[in-house]
């Protein structure tokens, strides 16, 4: 396993680095946000693991930028940033997330678990399409009516959910399982929220609304 670690405390890094190397794993240490962003782009990578709270480049910045370009390398947010919004706004990129001060076995299995993650398959990467609307997984491209619509990650993991399940009513338990992959309640209005902006995006401007709230159940990608 290759890991990079992008951390700008030269302590924390190098305790990282050594606990990983003593596991018989390979591990890249970048200091601040630009170098992770260059090396991450430059070398192929099973997880990368990198702090919030980085010089010159911020980790969420980092991340949102390396999503952008198509780059799915499983990555866990490990910061001192422990607050509920914190939490949300970095899952929002994100494949894990630990607080420091934390313990390397547990850091140690968050990685491997990331890094057994069965890779995206052609059959993954295909064009999903349904009514008017077709997403590319293999170029991140989102169209309606031949119109290009430009979404955030999550936005984009969202829409690919609703458009699998297209004509079937999905709950927000299902959604923040499917898409944030919490498996328990955050009390927070993050589903609510992100439907909203999607729907800004996908529905506005057309005749014709494609995500439907189904009252009292949850939501509905319309396929007719």
């Amino acid at each position: 396993m290759r890991v990079l670690i992008v951390e700008d405390d030269a302590a924390t890094a190098q305790y990282v680095a050594k606990g990983l190397r003593e596991h018989g794993h390979v591990a890249d240490i970048a200091a601040d946000g630009h170098d992770g962003l260059m090396m991450a782009g430059a070398a192929t990578y099973d997880v990368w693991i990198i702090d919030r709270m980085l010089p010159k480049l911020d980790g969420l910045g980092m991340l949102t930028a390396l999503r952008a370009g198509g780059n799915t390398t499983p990555a866990l947010f490990l910061t001192a940033m422990d607050s509920i919004a914190d939490r949300v706004e970095g899952l929002g990129v994100a494949d894990d997330y630990l607080v420091k001060p934390f313990a390397f076995a547990e850091l140690y299995a968050r990685v491997g678990s990331l890094a057994r993650r069965p890779p995206v398959q052609e059959a993954e990467a295909a064009v999903l399409a349904v009514g008017d609307v077709r997403v590319d997984r293999i170029r991140r491209q989102v169209t309606r009516g031949g119109k290009e619509i430009t979404l955030q990650p999550t936005e984009f993991r969202l829409l690919e959910y609703l458009m699998r399940h297209a004509g079937r009513v999905v709950t927000r338990t299902m959604l923040l399982e499917g898409v944030w992959e919490f498996h328990f309640d955050p009390q927070t209005n993050i589903v609510e929220t992100h439907i909203s902006r999607l729907r800004a995006k996908i529905d506005r401007g057309f005749d014709r609304a494609r995500i439907v709230t189904v009252r009292g159940a949850g939501y509905r990608f319309d396929d007719a």
